[in-house]
């Protein structure tokens, strides 16, 4: 009975032993841990076309109601006779703030007033407002003797992002408006033409 009791509480010891050495690798184990944190911050870019009659002054346009008005250059357009063509630039740039190129087209035209159907126009781009004329040559944007409300045919182009905050390089338009035989004094015409400008990413 004694020599039982005596294995018994050996057992007992050596089995606790095991629960305190089983427990003692468990914290060892736990112990040997370690993390790593990840972090992003995003920023969105920035997107905006300017237009100016000029090639110098640009501002944004971005209503029928803000439009540039284009200055003709034969007595402001405002004198026709049938036949005559009259030439005035629109410029377009990226501001400094944009991030990506985009690429542009003409999105509507319309025409109004009296007897719009006397007057066509085409557009190409030149190398500068001054270089717009009457009989200024370029790539062609819009072919010449299209409807005044019509964007048939018209072909889109780029403009180019600037670097470090700088404006992007301008893309100068030469309208070129004609009048045709159906034109009759004291007539006044407007015109419309809006330009949409998608970023490249």
């Amino acid at each position: 009975m004694t020599q039982s009791s005596t294995r018994s509480r050996k057992f007992k010891a050596i089995l606790a032993g095991g629960i305190v050495l089983g427990v003692g690798a468990a914290v060892t184990l736990a112990a040997w841990t370690d993390n790593e944190w990840a972090e992003g911050t995003f920023g969105a870019g920035s997107f905006n076309v300017q237009g100016s009659t000029d090639g110098t002054d640009f501002t944004d346009h971005e209503s029928s109601d803000g439009a540039a008005s284009l200055s003709f250059d034969l007595d402001g357009g405002d004198n026709l006779s049938p036949g005559d063509t009259v030439a005035a630039p629109f410029v377009l740039r990226l501001d400094g703030e944009t991030s990506y190129d985009a690429s542009v087209v003409l999105e509507n035209a319309t025409g109004g007033g009296d007897n719009p159907a006397a007057l066509t126009y085409g557009i190409v781009t030149v190398d500068n407002a001054a270089a717009c004329s009457a009989g200024a040559t370029g790539t062609s944007i819009v072919p010449a003797g299209t409807a005044l409300g019509s964007t048939a045919g018209a072909q889109g182009f780029d403009l180019t992002a600037g670097a470090d905050a700088t404006e992007g390089a301008p893309v100068t338009l030469c309208f070129k408006v004609t009048a045709d035989d159906s034109l009759t004094q004291g007539q006044s015409t407007n015109a419309q033409w809006q330009f949409t400008a998608t970023s490249a990413e």
